[in-house]
């Protein structure tokens, strides 16, 4: 699944430790979350959305 993360994260000039800490998540999860090799639970991605003001499926995109 690929995802904004890294486009949103580095808009606000977050670190990925500090975007981990918000999320409580570890720094490793947000680099496997940002390099597409880790899709998040359902909680999860809708705690990213959230913490964005934004819906799923504007962090979210499905798969060309």
């Amino acid at each position: 699944m690929n995802n904004r993360l890294r486009e949103l994260r580095e808009a606000r000039a977050w670190s990925q430790g500090e975007l981990a800490e918000q999320l409580q998540v570890s720094r490793q999860t947000i680099n496997a979350l940002e390099t597409g090799k880790y899709d998040p639970s359902l909680p999860l991605a809708f705690r990213i959305a959230r913490l964005f003001g934004l819906r799923i499926e504007d962090v979210f995109l499905p798969e060309d």
